[in-house]
């Protein structure tokens, strides 16, 4: 079952807002929307790269797409970089102690696990760019 949490809605009203009266999106307008979304989540959580939170996810998914812009990529192929680069920085969360989140609570213990707003947030930019494939 996938629990939403608070984050993933400021993700979302932010990313709405920049969008707002779009019926196409372009590669700048999805860097704007998770640029924005992202920006949400750092001010509500005060969270950083290295917190093992959905930071670890997101921000190398926007550079990801911000990269994929300067190289005159498709918006296919920038969703799907943007895809893998969450992904890895989900991984990238195993190893860390949580300084942020839920997961803080559990301090030391929280090394060795995967974060779940990490987790959560690749399988939103998985499933975006797998919906936009060939688009």
């Amino acid at each position: 079952m996938f629990v939403f949490q608070q984050s993933h809605s400021t993700i979302f009203l932010q990313a709405g807002m920049k969008t707002t009266g779009k019926m196409e999106l372009t590669l700048q307008d999805w860097i704007d929307a998770l640029e924005a979304g992202v920006n949400g989540v750092k001010m509500r959580g005060k969270a950083e790269l290295g917190d093992k939170t959905m930071i670890d996810a997101l921000v190398p998914a926007l550079n990801a797409l911000k990269q994929a812009a300067e190289n005159g990529t498709t918006l296919s192929d920038a969703l799907e970089r943007s895809a893998r680069a969450a992904e890895e920085g989900m991984k990238a969360t195993i190893p860390l102690v949580a300084r942020k989140g839920r997961a803080s609570y559990l301090g030391e213990r929280s090394a060795g696990h995967q974060d779940p707003g990490a987790t959560s947030s690749y399988l939103l930019l998985r499933t975006a760019a797998e919906q936009w494939k060939n688009n």
